[in-house]
């Protein structure tokens, strides 16, 4: 990974397909597992946590003649209408205008109002193929039958497909499924581009994951991470980081007892990023307290949030 966007190709074959498909959906019901399964490395981060992902994320991939632009999106959120929030859903609206393709994520079996409302955002005429995640969780598959069929009465889907985003063999197998679904026209970028975010980005994004997950329930959701340093000598990268919370209460919850959970974020991160740079990496951490920065939008906007 580098620091730069993958360039875009000046030149190419007229047999080479290439097509721009977003994944939506609600608040965790698996996109970001189901990006990293396809591009086959991780570029979007997972937790437990509705609303893990913030950004409009591309992972990209080449297979043969094919260039799949995948862009993962944040959970189009329902319930609060933070700015923060506001900012993610206008994240949504934005990257279903200018894709080819429109993956809609939903859990097998299950197709509530959230569900609703985000096939509602998709313009008329786009093509839809849906995805029904999390297929090892259906105890009986035949139930899946008349819910499929509901399916097909209430949109024009271009292809029903049920799988675990978490199996290789379901990724590989909607792949074949979505090649002859992309247009043929020039790639976009280099055959062996992984995604358009920088390394400094990913960095962020490590140590947001790992904040979430150590942090379970016991973190609200206004937290977020400002990288404040990122220097690359070699293969060593020397980072340091800021995770902003709201309260002072949820910075002593970050830091724990005797500095212990900060360790424990700081320990996880390094040792993922290491393992995803291929380099050595100094981490440091700190914690600051922002009252109330998740309903600012100029503030927002100043974390990174388009």
């Amino acid at each position: 990974m580098t620091d730069s966007a993958p360039t875009r190709r000046q030149s190419s074959p007229t047999d080479q397909r290439c097509g721009v498909v977003a994944i939506v959906g609600r608040p965790n019901v698996g996109k970001s597992t189901l990006l990293n399964a396809l591009v086959g490395q991780k570029i979007s981060i997972t937790s437990s946590k509705p609303q893990t992902t913030r950004h409009r994320i591309t992972g990209v991939l080449t297979l043969g003649n094919a260039q799949f632009v995948f862009v993962d999106t944040p959970g189009f959120q329902t319930l609060h209408g933070s700015a923060l929030n506001r900012n993610l859903n206008r994240t949504v609206q934005a990257a279903l205008g200018d894709v080819d393709l429109v993956l809609l994520v939903v859990e097998a079996g299950r197709f509530g109002p959230a569900d609703e409302q985000v096939l509602r955002l998709v313009p008329e005429g786009k093509p839809v193929v849906l995805i029904a995640n999390k297929l090892d969780a259906v105890k009986r598959r035949a139930d899946l039958a008349p819910w499929l069929q509901e399916m097909q009465r209430r949109h024009p889907f271009s292809e029903f497909v049920p799988l675990s985003a978490q199996k290789a063999t379901d990724a590989k197998r909607l792949l074949k499924i979505l090649e002859p679904c992309l247009p043929v026209q020039h790639w976009l970028f280099e055959a062996d581009a992984l995604t358009d975010r920088s390394d400094r980005f990913l960095a962020a994004e490590i140590v947001r994951e790992k904040l979430f997950r150590l942090t379970g329930d016991e973190l609200p959701y206004g937290s977020t991470v400002v990288i404040d340093r990122y220097e690359e000598e070699g293969r060593v990268r020397r980072i340091a980081a800021t995770i902003v919370v709201e309260r002072e209460a949820h910075k002593g919850m970050i830091i724990g007892a005797g500095g212990e959970r900060l360790k424990r974020i700081g320990s996880e991160s390094r040792h993922e990023l290491e393992t995803m740079f291929d380099a050595k990496v100094f981490l440091e951490l700190w914690v600051k307290v922002r009252s109330g920065w998740a309903d600012d939008e100029a503030r927002v906007r100043s974390f990174g949030y388009e």
